[in-house]
């Protein structure tokens, strides 16, 4: 992988359902504007301090596995019980579910124009033949696959900047669409709702999620092209585009959308935002078959990335029947497993902020342990050996730097525990993520132990 490709791999993951998706959740839960809006922005923040973190690790250990060396080379004792706990995380949570559930919404969408829940079975079944479509050609044509979401990667970009396009059209008076007042008082909250920091920090964890992808590139340093020199040019920049790109979008989505029609609608906000511009027509359900390739991108790049952390952990023995798993397509199997599990298990209701949020969450904690190992290197680190003397290979992340990505983690990581002041009814209880996604860490413990 070369620099556009390496690009690729980074955009097509972090450009992937979340912002055609998630910004309608989150303005209903920050209740106005500005907040959401702030949010936004703090997420390209967290995401840039983050990015520095992994720079400096990456670039230390240019090998394939991410978090796993970097937590091996802190945690050495109890020996193996810090890799137990990530396999827990990455096999059992690191799957594709929440970007092939959006591919079969947007796909539906774009054939009947329906908004509503009713087919939400045919959505699952459809991503459910996605992910089955991205492992398949993984395997058998691995040279296509890559050459897939490379093109999807421009698409990705294509498509975020018509949006901005479209938006900047309707702001000068280019386009003429029935106009909104949601930037007359960008703070003014909608039928007297007040965000709460429960909601505040779910809307964060979701705008966390919009922006993962950032990391990609770490899992697969062994498949890059001097990893060193690729990675401090790629990753920067694939962050510092998508973040304009998400940013703009956003303006663009409020420019459009009523804000009483903008909370309500949920997944499918791309598409709503295209019939406002087009109406009923026939664009308005090619541009969403559009938004699902860029789902369908996502959907390459993470079974790409994560199947070989899954192949990384069977190689060290990590994972039960580690021989078999060890070969890749046995473990881009446990992938597309693992993915259709999800898919199809959780009862009606909200089923994507669902596998959002368990998706998000645990890597909270994983963030928590991999910035504090970094802070113990930095403080030790004639004592650790660590610093490469090469200033051309060499990443420094400042402590400050290091501190907001923590202390950001810390709050995604605490809060969802926190009762909500209006328990919702979207078929589960608040705290079902953030106990499962602790759960998962926890039983890592537990297979380590026996």
């Amino acid at each position: 992988l070369g620099v556009f490709a390496c690009m690729s791999l980074i955009i097509n993951k972090m450009i992937g359902t979340g912002i055609f998706s998630t910004p309608a959740l989150i303005f209903y839960l920050c209740g106005n504007i500005g907040t959401s809006l702030i949010l936004w922005l703090i997420g390209g923040i967290v995401t840039f301090c983050g990015l520095s973190v992994y720079l400096e690790f990456g670039l230390e250990l240019p090998f394939n596995g991410g978090e796993k060396n970097y937590l091996q080379r802190v945690f050495t004792r109890p020996r193996k019980l810090i890799d137990c706990v990530y396999a827990a995380q990455i096999v059992l949570l690191g799957f594709s579910s929440g970007n092939s559930y959006a591919f079969g919404k947007y796909v539906l969408f774009a054939m009947t124009g329906k908004r509503d829940g009713e087919d939400d079975w045919i959505s699952r079944v459809i991503g459910v033949g996605v992910i089955t479509f991205a492992i398949y050609l993984h395997v058998f044509h691995s040279g296509l696959s890559t050459r897939i979401f490379t093109i999807l990667g421009f698409i990705k970009v294509f498509i975020l900047a018509l949006i901005i396009s479209l938006g900047f059209l309707v702001f000068v008076g280019l386009i003429d669409i029935d106009q909104n007042d949601n930037f007359s008082n960008i703070w003014l909250n909608y039928d007297g709702f007040s965000g709460n920091s429960y909601n505040l920090s779910v809307g964060l964890l979701q705008v966390i999620y919009s922006f993962k992808g950032w990391e990609n590139a770490n899992y697969v340093l062994s498949e890059i092209k001097n990893p060193h020199k690729t990675l401090k040019i790629s990753a920067p920049l694939s962050v510092l585009l998508t973040t304009g790109l998400y940013f703009l979008v956003i303006l663009s989505y409020y420019l459009v959308i009523p804000k009483e029609e903008f909370k309500s609608s949920g997944v499918l906000i791309a598409g709503v935002f295209f019939n406002k511009i087009f109406g009923e027509s026939i664009t308005s359900r090619v541009l969403p078959i559009m938004i699902s390739l860029s789902n369908l991108g996502n959907v390459f790049a993470v079974s790409f990335s994560h199947s070989r952390i899954n192949q990384e952990l069977a190689k060290e023995s990590l994972l039960p029947y580690s021989k078999w798993l060890s070969h890749l397509p046995n473990s881009m199997f446990l992938h597309w497993l693992v993915t259709v599990l999800v898919l199809i298990l959780p009862p009606n209701g909200d089923v994507y902020q669902f596998v959002v949020n368990l998706y998000s969450y645990p890597g909270t904690w994983i963030n928590i342990l991999v910035t504090l190992g970094l802070f113990y290197l930095q403080y030790n680190r004639v004592k650790e050996g660590w610093g490469c003397k090469d200033e051309e290979h060499r990443w420094h992340s400042y402590w400050a730097v290091s501190f907001v990505f923590l202390m950001a983690n810390v709050f995604l990581a605490v809060f969802p525990f926190v009762p909500p002041p209006v328990l919702s009814d979207n078929g589960y209880p608040y705290f079902v993520f953030p106990v499962t996604g602790v759960s998962v860490l926890l039983s890592g413990g537990v297979y380590w132990a026996v």
